[in-house]
């Protein structure tokens, strides 16, 4: 099943810092996240994303192992990804291993 999507700010603007969801899709149980951040190497870099319900329950994490300094944008996927059944939206956060979970949430509105 494929959705189309439409992404939103909900939270206040973001901090120069913190990652930049640049796209998401979605392809049956296949989420792929495509973000920038100022990456600089071990010391501070996007290490991670997470998927949400619209209650805020965890439907599946993306771990990113490295930094990513020479590739920005970057896109990674998830699979396993259970939607919930009449679902119409999920949300993205990320994350990097300095600042932690952002507490932005970035909409992806799911059109059949």
């Amino acid at each position: 099943m494929k959705y189309a999507f439409v992404l939103s700010l909900l939270a206040a603007p973001a901090l120069a810092d913190t990652s930049v969801i640049e796209d998401v899709s979605i392809s049956g149980d296949r989420v792929s996240v495509t973000l920038s951040h100022p990456d600089t190497g071990w010391d501070h870099y996007a290490d991670g994303w997470e998927v949400l319900d619209a209650d805020g329950n965890s439907l599946g994490v993306r771990v990113l192992a490295h930094p990513h300094v020479t590739e920005q944008p970057f896109t990674r996927s998830l699979g396993g990804v259970q939607i919930p059944d009449g679902a119409t939206s999920v949300f993205v956060r990320t994350r990097c291993n300095v600042d932690g979970w952002s507490d932005d949430l970035f909409e992806v509105v799911l059109t059949k």
